[in-house]
């Protein structure tokens, strides 16, 4: 103030009591500000227990950023199978020699459960005039030329099967050609069956084939149920009376099918009253059908072609049904590592995914990659297929293939990653998976009105018709998402 200059207006006796004026308003107001301290206290205080309140949120500021690491890499390379264990209730039958595939022939041997009750109202041994064998197959579930004709042989099995069992599984012990009840020749199309029949297969978008088998075999059946009904109440002993049957190719070649349900099914007159008259009508009855309960074996003979065999030896390869499973390493070591060293921040993993890209191998048979295909960890391979497990999302995981990015996705490696990081010491072994083709056994339960839920019951070798795919392991993507916080 004392500074001012006359030019302001300020004459000197005001200069002189201008400073006192500022002091003594400061001085006012410093005991007024004090004595609203208490109040102020009370008021910070109230709102210090409100949980939701964004006081302080203006002097202390966080930083939440998401972080995507996708520097790492795998490694893999082509693992022979020559032999799986064939836990379906789906039948191949048939051979093909592919051009860049090589040569592939199945037959199945397999037992049957039996219905738990026969009709035996009206119903004597001679009624029964004829029993089949019905195998059924989806509408496009083959590979090969569906008109060219073929020719199938039918034995009856004279020793019981026991498991397990695998695709290498000689049947010769388990026939002899005295054993043989029936024989026909087959296509993948409707033509030659009966209208009423092929109109209904058509509708349902399925195929069958049919064989007539011995009356006398159907009548044989009658005549155990009827001594013995009890029998059918139990598939081990049935199985021990009737071991099952053997399916295998005579003729032909060009086409392998599978067939998704395969029954034997009982015609038979019944007597009976309608409308208070003494009537006989013609009936039928499934009585006997391969489940997943009983042993079912498809038996694969594979001879791949020289070119998938230098491929493989170069690239890695899978080739199915048997042929080629992928094993492969995954850097879970340095991934663990990496993240670790997330200093001063706090950090929640939010996803961990692979994506594995393949290519289609050229062939004369149109053969694709597989629907599905499963990682597991090496050293639990043939334990998760002999006790039928399925995926954990730990050391399992599953992934069907994307036609449209020609890649599979496993989008679920998050309980994976935080189990390797709570541990001391990651062994080599927690990287070490192989990929397999696998095929998922489903259920479909009713969720709600009109809604429904399919659930994954069982993830088993693949027994399908031939797939083959090449494994980009080199453009495998593996990525892992976590949001990390800075104070």
């Amino acid at each position: 103030v004392h500074a001012l200059p006359r030019q302001y207006g300020l004459h000197r006796p005001l200069r002189r009591v201008l400073p006192l004026l500022i002091i003594h308003h400061f001085v006012v107001t410093a005991m007024k500000f004090l004595r609203l301290i208490p109040a102020a206290c009370l008021l910070l205080s109230a709102v210090a227990c409100e949980e939701n309140s964004t006081i302080g949120s203006s002097i202390i500021q966080d930083k939440v950023d998401i972080i995507i690491d996708s520097t790492f890499t795998i490694s893999g390379y082509s693992v022979a199978n020559p032999v799986i264990q064939s836990r379906t209730d789906n039948q191949l039958l048939g051979n093909i020699d592919a051009k860049g595939f090589g040569k592939l022939s199945s037959d199945f041997i397999t037992q049957f459960m039996p219905a738990t009750t026969l009709d035996t109202v009206g119903v004597t041994v001679e009624s029964i005039d004829s029993i089949k064998l019905r195998m059924f197959m989806n509408e496009g579930a083959l590979i090969g030329d569906s008109i060219i004709p073929m020719g199938l042989e039918v034995y009856k099995l004279n020793r019981g099967l026991t498991s397990p069992i695998y695709s290498d599984f000689d049947p010769t012990p388990y026939y002899s050609e005295q054993d043989k009840v029936a024989s026909t020749t087959y296509s993948a199309t409707v033509i030659g069956l009966p209208d009423s029949i092929a109109g209904i297969y058509t509708g349902a978008k399925a195929r069958v084939v049919d064989v007539k088998l011995p009356v006398e075999m159907g009548r044989e059946f009658y005549r155990k149920y009827k001594s013995d009904p009890e029998i059918y109440n139990d598939p081990v002993k049935f199985s021990q009376w009737f071991p099952g049957l053997y399916i295998k190719n005579s003729f032909g070649s060009g086409r392998v099918m599978r067939f998704y349900s395969t029954l034997m099914y009982l015609y038979y007159k019944k007597d009976t009253k309608v409308n208070d008259k003494d009537t006989t009508i013609n009936t039928l009855k499934a009585f006997l059908a391969v489940t997943p309960e009983v042993i079912n074996n498809n038996n694969i003979n594979m001879a791949l072609s020289q070119e998938v065999k230098t491929m493989a030896a170069s690239s890695p390869m899978l080739v199915a049904p048997t042929g080629y499973d992928v094993e492969v390493k995954l850097p879970i070591r340095d991934m663990v590592e990496k993240y670790s060293k997330q200093d001063n921040s706090f950090t929640v993993i939010n996803s961990m995914t692979l994506e594995v890209p393949v290519e289609e191998v050229t062939n004369n048979y149109d053969i694709e990659p597989p629907a599905y295909v499963l990682l597991v960890r090496k050293d639990k391979k043939e334990e998760f297929f002999a006790d039928q497990q399925i995926n954990d999302n730990i050391s399992s995981f599953y992934a069907a293939y994307d036609a449209t990015r020609k890649s599979y996705n496993f989008s679920s490696m998050r309980q994976y990653f935080l189990e390797m990081s709570k541990k001391d010491n990651i062994a080599a072994a927690d990287g070490e998976f192989v990929l397999v083709p696998v095929s998922l056994v489903t259920e479909s339960t009713q969720t709600g009105y009109y809604q429904y839920e399919t659930v994954v019951v069982a993830i088993v070798p693949y027994v399908d018709t031939p797939a083959m795919a090449k494994v980009n392991v080199d453009k495998a993507k593996i990525k892992l998402t976590f949001s990390r916080q800075s104070m």
